[in-house]
């Protein structure tokens, strides 16, 4: 197969949505398909053998790390060389409405996936009354592909109950190689507690956005005055988050990645997650790899990987009593706590990307056997780039 994928953030930014979407591209071309993704402008030309075209792009105001990437007829030119079988819009919002309208300008067969919970985002920044609206916005784009991807079972139900058809469950995913409980370390855990290696140690690892709600982990530092904190990742809250968390224990590491990420996970006590906006949660299936006891919100897509008191702890996000008790139970019973620590790796070990990424070919083939796909070279590069 011949897949072009649409995306609206791609590497060099990290965050959940381009982990999925690199384990993925690089298994489809290790499975000898061959795939082009269309992103914003990151200085990348290529990926895993696959062609990276990148679209010129500015920050998003409200959310500067995010890059806003406007469709152009470039776009066209590139999609008539590369001749695609199908088209995949991840996320579509901007830069994914050029792949929507360049499949059916064509007859590609279009698949689309929902991978962040967008209409939630809006009461953080103050645009909660047009949550009706964005919701609206999606259902257009989204009805238009032949199959609407989500990662978690909380989101199939939701996104069918705001009208989205032909929903189906793309599987979770965990690089299991890369994260692993054997590589705690006295260092990292020296450099993550900020000279404390035997107080208990906190975890957070993510986008430092206001939609993580990470402030409220200040609420379980207040109860457990040892308690050390350290947040890994960087983003626009930033420097609310510094401010907020001024006079407690809380080192802010910056980004990082590969196995330095990897220990981090697997030398902390606990991982804390109060998000109540995931649709599926990856940070968590890493965190668990690792063997890294979680505590987090019983919302969205993470019930589809936290049972509660088997793999970690949920709290209801409702209630700021029950998350510090859940975090309080977690770090004062030991035996309870290397029990979770073992369960949560075994349930990572269950989910990896070859699984994943096979599960999506065969939705892949499901969709071109719906259709006949006709060639893009029907049209000439010129009446293409024109359109």
């Amino acid at each position: 197969m011949r897949i072009a994928f649409f995306t609206e953030t791609f590497l060099p930014k990290v965050d959940g949505i381009v982990t999925r979407l690199c384990h993925t591209v690089a298994h489809l071309q290790k499975d000898g398909h061959q795939v082009i993704v269309f992103s914003p402008d990151g200085g990348i030309t290529e990926y895993q053998g696959a062609q990276v075209h990148g679209i010129s792009a500015f920050p998003l105001p409200l959310y500067p790390e995010l890059k806003l990437a406007l469709p152009r007829p470039a776009i066209g030119d590139a999609l008539f060389r590369f001749q695609p079988d199908l088209v995949h819009v991840v996320n579509p919002a901007v830069l994914g409405l050029a792949g929507l309208f360049f499949s059916k300008l064509h007859h590609i067969p279009l698949v689309a996936s929902y991978h962040t919970h967008l209409p939630h985002y809006l009461k953080y920044y103050g645009l909660g009354l047009l949550e009706g609206v964005l919701w609206e916005l999606l259902k257009a784009g989204h009805n238009q592909a032949l199959l609407n991807l989500c990662t978690s079972n909380a989101m199939v139900e939701e996104l069918g109950e705001q009208g989205i058809q032909r929903l189906a469950l793309w599987q979770r995913g965990v690089d299991i190689d890369t994260f692993g409980p054997h590589l705690a370390s006295p260092e990292m855990r020296s450099l993550l507690s900020q000279g404390h290696p035997n107080a208990p140690l906190l975890l957070y690892v993510g986008r430092l956005s206001a939609e993580k709600e990470i402030d409220r982990i200040k609420l379980v530092l207040d109860a457990m005055p040892t308690a050390r904190l350290a947040l890994v990742g960087d983003g626009p809250y930033r420097q609310e988050l510094e401010k907020h968390f001024a006079g407690t224990q809380t080192y802010f590491s910056g980004y990082m990645s590969g196995q330095t990420l990897a220990s981090a996970f697997a030398s902390a006590d606990c991982f804390m997650f109060p998000s109540r906006t995931e649709t599926l949660g990856l940070v968590l299936l890493e965190a668990m790899a690792a063997g890294c006891p979680v505590v987090a919100a019983r919302s969205g897509g993470i019930t589809d990987i936290v049972e509660d008191g088997a793999n970690g702890y949920l709290f209801d996000p409702k209630d700021d009593q029950d998350f510090i008790q859940a975090t309080q139970r977690l770090l004062d019973h030991p035996e309870e706590r290397e029990a979770i620590r073992h369960s949560a790796r075994l349930e990572a070990e269950r989910w990896g990307w070859a699984a994943a990424t096979q599960q999506l070919q065969g939705y892949y083939q499901s969709v071109l056997g719906q259709q006949p796909t006709p060639a893009v070279g029907t049209h000439s590069s010129a009446s293409l780039s024109s359109k």
